[in-house]
């Protein structure tokens, strides 16, 4: 989204349905200011868990920053958004 050249090319990086959670107003503090830190996060499903992983992006070497059990209604969510 930061590098997108108007809202409405940002907006088309929102998930369908969830467009209207994205303002106008947080797509210019975005260009206007940098992001303090940036995670990469990986879900991992194990054993009828998931969880959420959160690794540094971009290094040589991974690097494990922290592990997370992700709650059983935002499993469910991201299992319906998988199908």
């Amino acid at each position: 989204m930061r590098f997108a050249d108007d809202f409405e090319e940002a907006q088309k990086q929102v998930l369908e349905g969830y467009e209207n959670n994205f303002t106008r107003e947080e797509f210019e503090f975005i260009q206007e200011n940098d992001a303090d830190t940036i995670k990469q996060v990986t879900l991992f499903q194990y054993n009828q868990q998931t969880y959420v992983i959160m690794t540094s992006p971009g290094t040589e070497k991974l690097k494990v920053l922290d592990v997370e059990k992700m709650p059983e209604e935002a499993r469910e969510f991201f299992l319906e958004l998988g199908q």
